[in-house]
């Protein structure tokens, strides 16, 4: 809802027409006004109830509790004068973050775009682009608007979060709010407190090593105060993030930076929330030095997803393209993101979320078995199972076979007669081909700690 810059009352962007609250919460409504002291009241159009509250040196705020998914409603913010906000949905709130893959919309690169676009009828499906803007200080607020699906305004939305709402929609039945707050280029630091960061000397001596650049911040914290900050009182389900190429020159970083994140967002949000996050996918990156430094990326987020509880992580790597970075297959990443949350967070059972995901191992000789979890069957696709590396004492790594042994897989290689290590997967541009019944890819993994590529 825009309102005059001369109203005495006014809230933030992100209460609004068209809005949706998260269901069966107690949803903060705040705002400000320029009289200090004043009384504020509320009344919504879902139940009788008059919630009241007086204003501090002219800002004000109150929880509001919200029933079972429903709507259209309408809020009154009422002092010396009245603010009316319609069209309010009452579903599940998402919050999607991160760089250019979770921001590229359709318009910009999508299989079967004019398809998608004209399909995109779903009044109960909602938007809320966050514009772009660093900050040196944490803000209030920023420019944005709520706008209900439909062609004209998803084909410039998130086509990842866009496909994980549908999804959720589709699966159960509620309107879904989608908030995409993230910005290309951008490496993970821009997006945690810069307090957080520079209280850490490593993470504070990685941040400093991040390659200048004209397109996106990377100086710590400048984009949580400017796209994160500004929604900490609006209750959310959950977060979805896609993010990790740019961080691929700090990559050892990564392993205490992600799940700081993780732990700085929760923590801030006051909400122990589910984050479910998508792995890069496999990409020639024409400045690699080694060949593996998304490889390690990825292994920070396995490491991540195992280490950190409540979160979920997608497999890309048999949906990217090579000469790509912006795989234009982002219905795949939506509705496996969506998997997950319907799995793990809405209870949908008989679902099946992830792909294979290393357990464990056994040396045998010559040879390792490896186990997974999400895999009752493992099956190899169309091509023979490739990808597996061993390695001895000496740290070298050699292609190794492999032979799957139904929920396990056993590699070897004649040039390794005392393996003690296995990594699967684990180059930049590998396409790995191991999936479990579903067809869900498995991740990418290592079993050693070696800092040496």
């Amino acid at each position: 809802m825009c309102l005059s810059v001369n109203a005495k009352i006014w809230l933030p962007s992100i209460l609004s027409d068209h809005m949706v609250l998260q269901q069966q919460s107690e949803a903060t409504i705040w705002g400000w006004t320029t009289q200090s002291a004043e009384t504020i009241t509320i009344t919504t159009t879902w139940t009788d109830s008059i919630y009241t509250t007086k204003a501090y040196q002219g800002k004000w705020s109150l929880k509001v509790p919200t029933p079972k998914a429903g709507g259209p409603y309408i809020i009154a913010v009422k002092g010396h004068e009245t603010v009316i906000l319609k069209d309010v949905l009452i579903g599940e709130v998402w919050f999607c973050s991160g760089q250019s893959n979770m921001e590229w919309s359709p318009l910009k690169g999508l299989e079967n775009a004019e398809q998608e676009i004209n399909a995109a009828h779903y009044p109960k499906i909602r938007f809320f682009t966050v514009n772009k803007k660093k900050a040196a200080y944490k803000q209030d607020d920023t420019n944005g608007d709520w706008e209900v699906c439909m062609p004209e305004t998803m084909k410039n939305f998130s086509s990842v979060a866009y496909f994980f709402g549908r999804e959720l929609y589709t699966k159960l039945g509620v309107p879904v709010g989608l908030i995409n707050s993230s910005w290309g280029g951008t490496p993970v630091e821009p997006w945690i407190e810069k307090e957080i960061i520079e209280s850490d000397p490593d993470l504070k001596r990685s941040a400093e090593q991040i390659t200048d650049q004209v397109w996106w911040p990377r100086d710590p914290g400048t984009t949580y105060n400017s796209m994160v900050h500004p929604f900490l009182n609006f209750t959310i389900a959950g977060t979805i993030w896609y993010q990790g190429e740019s961080n691929r020159g700090i990559a050892n970083s990564y392993y205490k930076s992600f799940p700081l994140l993780i732990k700085t967002w929760r923590n801030a949000w006051h909400n122990d929330f589910p984050f479910y996050f998508v792995q890069i996918a496999p990409f020639k990156y024409g400045d690699s030095k080694t060949n593996r430094e998304a490889a390690f990326i990825r292994d920070a987020q396995l490491n991540t997803l195992k280490t950190v509880s409540n979160t979920g992580m997608v497999v890309t790597n048999d949906i990217g393209d090579l000469n790509n970075i912006h795989p234009t297959n982002k219905q795949d990443v939506g509705k496996r993101l969506a998997l997950w949350a319907l799995a793990k967070t809405y209870g949908v059972k008989e679902i099946d979320y992830s792909g294979p995901v290393y357990k464990g191992h056994q040396i045998r000789g010559s040879r390792i078995l490896v186990s997974f979890d999400y895999a009752e069957k493992l099956t190899a696709g169309e091509r023979t199972i490739s990808s597996f590396e061993i390695a001895g004492n000496d740290k070298v790594f050699y292609p190794a076979k492999a032979e799957i042994k139904g929920n396990k897989v056993q590699v070897w290689s004649k040039e390794v007669p005392n393996p003690v290590s296995v990594r699967f997967g684990f180059t930049n541009d590998a396409l790995p081909d191991l999936f479990n019944e579903s067809g869900l890819p498995a991740s990418a993994f290592r079993t050693d700690n070696w800092k040496s590529n």
